[in-house]
């Protein structure tokens, strides 16, 4: 018998939890990669937007949600929010013994080897640009280069709504990106969970030129990375649906996340925090 298979736990899911919708398109990536892994999904969908809140209440949040996945028995926790990464990721990671990884560090240092002509723009919800985590990791893999931030904070409400091809989001969108198209970017990272679903939109406005950085693509891979180094990754060929709660019994979101997941509403269920 395999390591893997010797070692019940390997079967234990993976959590990860958003404020929203958004962390769904990180929960996509990971079925992608992961298929076999059993996955939970918390969407803090009464508490929206994370990227309004001071840190203290983002941190509080944080810890409830994540509370809430480890009493299901998970085996790691994934972030699947910037806000939440850049101001509450080392507070998970002291109140719990479980592997906590982020979406901010593997989105920001793809960004930097993308990068030719040493310009990367970053754009996020108002919280995560005020951090300046994007720009402290890029420029801890190279410190030459310029970081360009924008907050972009109606996109999260956009995306929520599903607005993802609208007049609206367009003329939104190009007012937001003005001024990294005027510092001729190479690179632009989507720095909040939500922006995936606007991709199409914001790549029309910045141009083919420009490389879009997906931190969901990107953390998905850190995963698959992880259980491989720590040996929990589930031997089994089965593949597993996710299950998905939220904390608002929103028609709208769970519309949203069937058309992101593809998954019947009986995969989801909503729960009071």
């Amino acid at each position: 018998m395999t390591r893997l298979e010797e070692d019940p736990g390997n079967s234990r899911p993976i959590g990860i939890f958003d404020s929203g919708v958004g962390g769904l398109t990180v929960l996509r990536q990971l079925l992608r990669r992961l298929p076999s892994e059993r996955m939970i999904y918390l969407g803090d969908t009464a508490r929206l937007p994370y990227g309004t809140k001071s840190r203290e209440t983002v941190v509080k949040y944080s810890l409830k949600n994540t509370s809430f996945l480890v009493e299901k028995g998970i085996k790691c926790l994934v972030v699947a929010c910037n806000t939440a990464s850049s101001l509450a990721l080392e507070a998970l990671r002291q109140a719990f013994p479980i592997p906590v990884l982020g979406v901010i560090q593997p989105g920001a240092e793809r960004a930097a080897r993308l990068t030719r002509n040493g310009r990367v723009g970053v754009i996020g919800t108002v919280a995560t640009i005020r951090s300046r985590a994007y720009e402290e990791v890029i420029r801890t893999v190279e410190s030459s280069i310029e970081v360009v931030s924008v907050p972009c904070p109606l996109f999260v409400s956009l995306a929520e709504e599903g607005w993802t091809q609208d007049e609206v989001t367009y003329l939104v969108a190009e007012r937001y990106l003005e001024p990294l198209r005027k510092r001729d970017v190479d690179v632009l990272v989507l720095g909040c969970t939500h922006y995936p679903l606007l991709k199409s939109v914001i790549s029309g406005i910045m141009g083919e030129k420009v490389r879009l950085v997906d931190s969901a693509e990107e953390i998905a891979v850190q995963v698959r990375n992880l259980l491989d180094q720590n040996g929990t990754r589930n031997a089994g060929r089965e593949r597993c649906a996710p299950k998905v709660y939220m904390t608002d019994s929103s028609p709208h979101f769970l519309e949203l996340a069937q058309m992101i997941l593809s998954l019947p509403a009986t995969e989801f269920e909503y729960v009071d925090l």
